[in-house]
């Protein structure tokens, strides 16, 4: 090996943050390609013919014949599978068998929709739950209020245990039903938004905020913490600067499962609150057997979680570089 390539190899590897975002994203692409081909497979391995099941047991035999034409399901299972790699990579995921649509179409009349109502759950699961948990953690160090400290476990553990249906349910009814504060389902403005987002955020908030709270505790006995105190540094210092780096390792590594599972949370959520994204359109495409749709909905979830576990990974990487996910 030339001393160029040995010269280019060792800088690489003299950044072990570089080497793991080069693997995260190997890992990534191959994930989403097994993501593919499982969205593919599936309106395969579903039992029956998928386009009679969506046109109906009445649906014309020459109707049934074009329509499989049109979708390209009478061609071999190998080029159906090429076809299908090259159109979801140029951004065509196939067409609808009820509506004829093309499911880009679908998407992109829904998708923004779904994304502002997740993304503010996101923003609002983090706003919360990562300073509460925190503030719980120093308020209640070395068994000080045990009482608050107490009251704050029953709390965050019971509104992590609540689902998102029942949560949704109990809203509507104490803050749009019986005082009228927001739209019970559907309308517009930043009103619109209040109670479906907390429906997807406080469940996932409580568990931060307790992960938060037993990390802030760990972290107030490490020797770090003792030092920075004895150099008499403000407290704001000590918390922001020494403690909050090194317990957003484990919260962050948690929050990329939670907000996965909060993705595809707003499925449940979407349909309580008649809210137009993608939510509803699953619900229609699922009852209706349009595979096609569905396929579709399944790829862009699927990816939405993928990513955000990316970037999640990513994140840990560049806020502490000793962390052990780097050997990954």
């Amino acid at each position: 090996m030339s001393t160029a390539t040995h010269a280019g190899v060792g800088r690489f590897t003299a950044h072990p943050r570089m080497a793991f975002a080069a693997r995260r994203l190997r890992r990534f692409v191959l994930s989403l390609l097994a993501l593919v081909t499982a969205s593919f497979a599936m309106i395969h391995l579903v039992p029956g013919d998928p386009v009679r099941a969506a046109l109906g047991p009445s649906a014309p035999q020459d109707l049934v014949e074009r329509t499989r034409a049109t979708l390209g399901l009478d061609r071999p299972l190998a080029d159906q599978y090429l076809s299908y790699l090259r159109g979801v990579f140029s951004g065509d995921l196939g067409t609808s068998i009820m509506s004829r649509e093309p499911v880009g179409v679908v998407l992109e009349q829904r998708l923004p929709a779904t994304a502002g109502l997740a993304g503010a759950a996101l923003a609002l699961t983090l706003a919360v739950g990562i300073p509460l948990g925190m503030a719980a953690g120093v308020l209640g160090r070395d068994g000080r209020r045990p009482g608050s400290d107490f009251a704050f476990t029953v709390v965050t553990g019971l509104f992590s245990a609540l689902p998102e249906f029942l949560l949704a349910v109990g809203l509507v009814y104490a803050l749009a039903v019986s005082l009228g504060w927001f739209p019970v389902a559907g309308g517009t403005g930043p009103g619109a938004y209040v109670l479906p987002v907390l429906s997807l955020a406080v469940g996932p908030a409580a568990v931060i905020a307790r992960l938060m709270r037993v990390e802030t505790r760990r972290a107030l006995r490490e020797d770090y913490v003792r030092t920075a105190r004895s150099k008499r540094l403000r407290r704001r210092v000590i918390y922001l600067r020494h403690v909050l780096p090194n317990v957003l390792t484990a919260t962050l590594t948690v929050s990329g499962l939670l907000l996965g599972g909060l993705i595809a949370g707003t499925v449940v959520v979407e349909n309580v609150f008649a809210w137009p994204g993608v939510g509803g359109a699953i619900v229609t495409a699922i009852t209706g057997k349009d595979y096609a749709l569905v396929q579709g909905f399944v790829l862009v979830y699927g990816a939405a979680i993928l990513t955000v576990n990316l970037l999640v990974d990513l994140a840990i990487a560049a806020i502490d570089p000793r962390s052990s996910i780097l050997e990954r």
